[in-house]
């Protein structure tokens, strides 16, 4: 256990983390379960990290481990923990956890045993803690960890510190909320470079990104997607010709017999391999109201717009590239729905949203919200593309 101790003060004392995420802020941390899920590149890691850092520092009740650490193909997890409690443990951060046989019977295990310990627990988008997992479910408090929004990249970039603005707020208020954000910063100078690549935290490392993204877009299919759901290694280039056939073209309605064809599986096959790219946070489905999967989606985004460039970068459409931030920034807190005639988007069942360049055609109708790009602040019924990028 010493070099486990070893390793955590090591990597709580270098942990560089620029941004305060707004999870950090949402978590009920006196839960005694918490499991943390994300996309493979947003932070989970450096997440568990920073929140070591800032509330034990190096203090030996709390504990940072990877149960990708080959000690646990004999150590048992239940074993671990019991002697880190002995031992005066509090608090155990384990990352990874869905690579260990058995996660969810011995997470079970030690919750029910050790009721003074707090477990803190990181794994894939793909993991089911809630539905599918009887175990957990009830017992352990889920949350999702994302990208950054616009306003936590705008913040590291421009050295800012503004706060998130809920959405209700945000389409009562916008000119005047967007008015004192440009009195500061000239958000502008920053949204395409955010779109380009400042989704994913690791644009900060010295590599190229492009590259980067493309290996990290390899391993959700490898690990998240055909590990977590057991898929035989040889259906691999079936799920990536997918995704390659669903990011030309998206958004767009998706022609599952076409696809069917192209990737030589049946229509149910493409149809449950589009809801594995969507757990695994590749892209995203958008439905009707009131209907959802096992139903075909009505349209297919990709998850964010960083996703776009790499795949086919001369070819991204910038209308695209607008729904697509739209649907992401949103869809963290809100239901978001195909829209209805002659609008993108229907949220929360509530209000219908058209997403626009900056030169609107046609009548402006009162009862739709108009997004608009490349500009700073707007008015009555038309805001700014950028502001949604603040609703986390």
């Amino acid at each position: 256990m010493e070099a486990f101790f070893r390793t955590h003060k090591y990597l709580v004392e270098h942990v560089n983390s620029p941004v305060k995420r707004e999870l950090m802020r949402e978590i009920d941390w006196s839960h005694r379960l918490i499991g943390i899920k994300g996309s493979r590149g947003v932070g989970k890691t450096t997440f568990l990290l920073q929140y070591a850092k800032e509330n034990f520092g190096t203090d030996r009740s709390c504990l940072y481990i990877n149960l990708n650490h080959l000690y646990f193909t004999e150590r048992t997890l239940i074993d671990f923990a019991d002697e880190f409690r002995i031992k005066g443990g509090k608090t155990l951060l384990i990352d990874q956890v869905f690579k260990y046989p058995g996660w969810s019977e011995e997470l079970r295990y030690c919750y029910d045993h050790f009721p003074e310990l707090k477990i803190v627990f990181s794994g894939s988008s793909v993991m089911r803690l809630k539905e599918e997992n009887p175990l957990l479910s009830g017992v352990a408090d889920s949350y999702n960890l994302r990208g950054f929004s616009f306003r936590e990249y705008l913040n590291l970039m421009a050295g800012t510190d503004f706060p998130s603005v809920k959405l209700d707020e945000l389409l009562c208020n916008h000119t005047v909320i967007a008015s004192e954000i440009c009195n500061k910063v000239k958000p502008l100078a920053y949204f395409q470079d955010y779109l380009h690549h400042g989704f994913y935290p690791f644009f900060l490392e010295k590599r190229n990104f492009s590259e980067n993204l493309i290996k990290t877009m390899n391993m959700m299919m490898e690990v998240d997607i055909l590990f977590i759901k057991q898929i035989e290694l040889t259906y691999l280039p079936k799920v990536r010709k997918l995704l390659y056939l669903l990011a030309v073209n998206a958004p767009s309605a998706p022609n599952v017999s076409q696809l069917s064809k192209e990737i030589q599986t049946s229509r149910a096959t493409v149809v449950n391999y589009i809801k594995y790219l969507k757990d695994a946070r590749l892209i995203n489905m958008l439905y009707p109201v009131d209907e959802e999967f096992p139903k075909k989606p009505a349209m297919v985004y990709m998850h964010n717009t960083n996703l776009m460039y790499p795949i086919r970068p001369a070819q991204v459409e910038e209308q695209a590239v607008r729904e697509t931030f739209f649907y992401n920034t949103l869809h963290k807190d809100n239901r978001l729905n195909k829209g209805e005639k002659n609008t993108h988007f229907l949220v929360n069942q509530k209000y219908n949203f058209k997403i626009e360049s900056e030169n609107i055609r046609g009548r402006i109708n009162p009862d739709i919200y108009y997004t608009i790009d490349r500009t700073e602040i707007g008015r009555e019924n038309k805001i700014p593309l950028w502001l949604f990028g603040f609703l986390y």
